[in-house]
């Protein structure tokens, strides 16, 4: 039996999503005058592989057989993008993209929050009875 719906499982994920993406951006911000230094960005990983192979499922013959799918893996992948240089010293970090960025990710991450925060309170709701 699970005890939440799948609701509170998305609004997880894309917390962790939204916390890795402020991690790299951090990251990058850091590394502004660094000399050689890559910017990296977080995508979503089963987007990724859909672009590049599609959909992949297996065939399974018997009902024990484990599926390809679980809900451990990460739904995103950090990558480096190596294909532009900015700087004279080999950087490619914008400053005035990362700062953009940075606060796009946190209005997105307050919005997950106050959505959990709603979820949870209709949870209380239920179990108070109504009241």
């Amino acid at each position: 039996m699970k005890l939440f719906n799948t609701t509170i499982d998305i609004i997880e994920k894309s917390l962790n999503h939204s916390t890795a993406k402020n991690r790299t951006i951090s990251h990058n911000i850091a590394n502004n005058d660094t000399p050689n230094y890559k910017a990296k960005d977080v995508v979503f990983k089963r987007v990724l592989e859909e672009k590049l192979m599609g959909p992949f499922q297996a065939k399974r013959t018997h009902p024990k057989h484990l599926s390809f799918t679980s809900n451990n893996r990460l739904d995103y992948q950090i990558i480096t993008k190596n294909n532009t240089m900015y700087n004279h010293n080999r950087n490619n970090v914008d400053i005035d993209k990362e700062m953009a960025k940075l606060a796009k990710n946190q209005i997105y991450y307050q919005a997950m929050v106050d959505r959990l925060n709603g979820e949870f309170h209709n949870i209380q709701t239920v179990i108070r009875g109504g009241n």
